[in-house]
């Protein structure tokens, strides 16, 4: 795909079908507070239905039952201007998710790549397929009385629906790579030489600095590092707080849409 107008009205659409843009939100009954469980028979979930808004659906702030992607046109673009930005200026690397949930922001990347004609970098998707893990805060002080592990209905997407998910827009092939199991077991041994994007999606400060430890190193210079829950969990933000201090890292953290965050490593 050559034409600039073509491919960039692919990825126009593509967004807006990954976040179901303009569609109604459908809310999962018990969504809204995760001590509550979320009604769900099977394939069938009880949902209630909002009208669309669109502020909020940029901002990821509200959730579709049936997109594809939580994170919102604002974030999805972001990622896709840091792909063609790394892209432009030959940033050498693949692109990485840690947490992908049902695979809308990892489609995105793999779609950009196949829009602008590129041969050679992969995606990386690194998951449990099982949800988020239960707080461990004998060691991470900071995910205590964390929730969401209490909503795996929602959470918790087995691969093989990500990967049909990818099938549905023709954008599965060996390209596409996939890293189950927890970060601590999966991410410091992870087959990757150098990445130019890493998007970290894991939620608690445990997810967050084990993507961190084990994968910021692989990060080229003038790579991105995109923190998805910055300003929307607290122990997120700690942990990115904390291995920056560690590690002396200064590059300027710019914001996105009042939730996530990135940086270009200096």
């Amino acid at each position: 795909m050559t034409d600039r107008g073509t491919r960039s009205a692919y990825l126009d659409l593509l967004r807006q079908d990954l976040t179901r843009y303009g569609v109604d939100e459908l809310v999962p009954v018990g969504w809204a507070r995760l001590h509550r469980p979320v009604f769900k028979f099977g394939n069938l979930m009880l949902v209630r239905k909002r009208p669309f808004d669109a502020r909020k659906r940029d901002l990821g702030l509200d959730w579709p039952a049936d997109a594809l992607t939580m994170i919102g046109m604002q974030r999805l673009t972001s990622l896709q201007n840091c792909i063609e930005t790394v892209l432009a200026e030959e940033i050498p690397g693949d692109l990485v998710e840690c947490g992908v949930w049902r695979g809308g922001a990892s489609i995105l990347m793999r779609a950009v790549l196949a829009a602008y004609g590129d041969q050679t970098r992969q995606v990386w998707l690194a998951d449990s397929f099982a949800g988020v893990p239960a707080p461990d805060a004998d060691n991470y002080k900071a995910d205590k009385g964390d929730k969401l592990h209490l909503a795996a209905p929602i959470l918790a997407v087995p691969e093989k629906d990500v990967r049909a998910n990818f099938e549905r827009y023709g954008l599965l092939d060996d390209r596409v790579r996939f890293l189950p199991g927890w970060f601590k077991d999966t991410l410091t041994d992870a087959p990757i030489q150098q990445i130019a994007v890493l998007r970290l999606d894991g939620d608690l400060y445990e997810s967050t600095i084990q993507a961190l430890d084990g994968l910021y190193s692989r990060l080229s210079p003038g790579g991105f590092c995109i923190i998805d829950d910055y300003h929307a969990i607290d122990g997120c933000k700690k942990a990115v707080t904390d291995y920056r201090a560690k590690h002396g890292i200064t590059a300027e953290i710019v914001e996105i849409d009042g939730t996530g965050v990135l940086w270009r490593k200096e």
